[in-house]
């Protein structure tokens, strides 16, 4: 399977988009630089994706921020020694420290989270989203940022179809399932169009609204 590994990858899925549907030559043409956003695979990027569930990014990147610095390194076992008074130092809601638990759990027992990048799309999602508070939008999003994934597009990602509303001129802005439809045509190029629309949320709106992708600090 072919991965998006690089910024030529993006320059070509954008060509490739525009071709396919020519309201993306506006639509590109108002988004500025449309980011890489490739993150290591592996529980460090994925915790980062857990923790900007349903909140700003400002407010994310500030709650991981103070988790990494209390939880230094961040791996599944310092996270489950850790402790209630370090979550609540970091701002976590409880249920993203029931969902953080869950994960560290499972890669405690064996969920091999590199791996997962190396099968298709449907299968590495099925294992995900089978840890308790890993839901299609977690695994869909750590694929496409930890795995270079080419063919997914977060359809439950607000600000995805804020964008693609807008841009689009579709009102009111498309759910899910409207959202899904839409975007089947830009296949398999998926994951370039959401890269897309998260750019263009930012210029058009003036705050980054993609989720984080996330590399693990050097030692």
């Amino acid at each position: 399977m072919r991965r998006i590994t690089c910024l030529d990858d993006i320059a070509e899925g954008l060509d490739a988009l525009c071709a396919i549907d020519p309201r993306l030559s506006d639509v590109r043409a108002q988004a500025g630089e449309v980011p890489l956003r490739l993150s290591e695979p592996g529980f460090f990027s994925l915790a980062s994706i857990i923790v900007s569930q349903q909140v700003s990014r400002a407010s994310a990147d500030a709650i991981f921020g103070r988790l990494i610095r209390l939880v230094d390194p961040l791996t599944p076992q310092a996270l489950l020694d850790a402790g209630e008074p370090v979550f609540r130092e970091a701002g976590l809601s409880r249920p993203k420290i029931r969902t953080l638990l869950a994960v560290s759990r499972a890669v405690q027992e064996g969920l091999d989270l590199n791996h997962l990048c190396r099968l298709d799309a449907e299968d590495a999602i099925h294992h995900m989203t089978a840890v308790p508070g890993i839901g299609p939008w977690t695994a869909e999003v750590y694929l496409l940022f930890a795995a270079g994934h080419p063919d997914i597009f977060p359809a439950r990602d607000v600000a995805l179809q804020t964008a693609v509303g807008q841009a689009l001129r579709v009102d009111p802005r498309p759910g899910e399932k409207a959202l899904i439809g839409l975007a089947e045509s830009w296949s398999p190029w998926r994951g370039v169009a959401a890269r897309l629309f998260w750019s263009y949320y930012r210029e058009t709106r003036g705050r980054d609204a993609a989720p984080p992708s996330q590399m693990p600090k050097k030692a």
